[in-house]
């Protein structure tokens, strides 16, 4: 896309974009887990197991996450704390700066569609983990949500309530936010 404003984006940022807040807090709820941070509590539950090592460099929304864990918490109730929705708030403000989301009436612009369709195409969905980075995973879930989680992190996302019985990171989305895939890339908007 030549003469596109180049736009580079985390997985958070992304998945925000392709599945609203849930998918957001699960991409940072995954980031930690792969950083060896967070694990799967009780059943449906997942908690902090330990300080966030190097947390200055970690995205607002992933440190907020990684607080809200102070106790164990499910996918909804972690939703609700109050950092991880300051976080969320100035995630979207951000993201309503950039041109990608509007305020009204809520939702993508069409830039932002342009650009989850060329990350899609940019990162298919990998079929497994066996070679597939730690930002690469991250960029899948932001991208294709459950699928991803299945596929790339299933043990975890299953225990931790992000999928199966304690939920999906696709409930509740309208149905023009559909599945998407990786982020992170720089790419042009248009």
């Amino acid at each position: 896309m030549s003469g596109a404003p180049t736009i580079r984006l985390q997985p958070h940022e992304v998945a925000l974009l392709r599945g609203g807040a849930r998918a957001a807090v699960t991409v940072a709820v995954v980031a930690l887990h792969l950083r060896g941070e967070v694990r799967a509590g009780r059943p449906g539950t997942m908690r902090a197991s330990g300080v966030a090592a190097g947390a200055g460099a970690l995205p607002r929304l992933t440190k907020a996450v990684h607080a809200a864990l102070y106790r164990p918490a499910g996918i909804r109730e972690l939703l609700g704390r109050r950092g991880v929705g300051e976080a969320l708030a100035a995630l979207r403000g951000d993201l309503v700066a950039a041109g990608l989301l509007r305020r009204v009436p809520p939702g993508r612009s069409r830039a932002a569609r342009v650009l989850l369709k060329s990350l899609r195409v940019q990162l298919p969905l990998p079929v497994g983990r066996e070679g597939v980075s730690s930002g690469d995973v991250l960029l899948a879930v932001a991208l294709y949500g459950d699928k991803a989680l299945v596929s790339l992190v299933p043990r975890f996302a299953e225990a931790a309530g992000l999928v199966g019985r304690g939920g999906s990171a696709e409930e509740g989305l309208p149905q023009s936010w559909g599945g998407g895939s990786g982020g992170g890339f720089t790419c042009g908007a248009g």
